[in-house]
């Protein structure tokens, strides 16, 4: 890395570290609710299921879908392209990472437990919900971060790009690994290329629309854009 190496480094759980195509919450939709149309699932979970249902959900079926969750979880816990090296190489340099995500608690622990280091965990309850800040600078706060500049966001999710926008944060967002896509990694791979190209190619153009400060397919290729973003800060720039 340059000189100006990050401060710190923020990731989404979800279809960023672990779980590629962030499924675990539209798998929990399909299977509690396989009658309903998939809507948008970049929101909270509760939001996803009252735009599966059509109407705000009963706490019976709030409670079905944290339950489910949980369990999608344990089988979604595995590590996306590239996510081992680069935390074995940001844990090495010392460089404070937390991960965010929107899921419930206890699922969003369980695909935690693939990490193959600690990160630190940023359960931000009291938070108000993505794109506000709040959980950014909760997280950074956590982190004993010092000062804004250097800290970057990292997620697929237009949704907490905002946040970390919003929050005054450099970001960097993942077009084929995240929510956007929202493809399992084996039916990612069954695509032709040009299949791929188009996901591709509307995924990036709606997060550099959003003003993401670079995008890339997954962590496996974050290395170039936080090298550009160092020599960006060496020349004075601001995110």
């Amino acid at each position: 890395m340059p000189n100006a190496s990050p401060t710190a480094i923020l990731f989404e759980l979800s279809g960023c570290l672990v779980d590629f195509g962030a499924r675990t919450l539209p798998v929990a939709l399909q299977r509690l609710h396989p009658q309903c149309t998939r809507t948008d699932t970049l929101g909270s979970p509760q939001q996803a299921l009252a735009g599966w249902l059509g109407q705000a959900p009963t706490p019976t079926q709030q409670q079905a879908l944290q339950q489910m969750l949980s369990e999608v979880a344990d089988e979604h816990a595995e590590l996306t392209p590239g996510a081992e090296q680069l935390l074995h190489r940001l844990h090495a340099d010392a460089i404070p990472c937390a991960w965010l995500d929107s899921l419930p608690a206890d699922a969003s622990l369980r695909l935690a437990e693939a990490l193959p280091v600690p990160v630190t965990a940023v359960l931000a309850r009291q938070a108000r919900p993505w794109p506000a800040p709040d959980a950014c600078w909760q997280a950074l706060s956590q982190l004993g971060v010092e000062r804004l500049d250097g800290c970057v966001l990292v997620s697929g999710n237009p949704h907490l790009l905002q946040a970390g926008l919003n929050a005054g944060c450099w970001t960097i967002g993942l077009a084929a690994c995240g929510p956007l896509c929202g493809l399992a990694p084996a039916d990612w791979q069954a695509l032709t290329t040009n299949e791929q190209e188009r996901l591709r190619a509307e995924a990036t153009l709606q997060l550099y629309r959003l003003g993401t400060h670079s995008v890339v397919d997954h962590l496996g290729e974050i290395q170039a854009s936080l090298e550009d973003i160092g020599m960006r800060r060496l020349k004075g720039e601001k995110p």
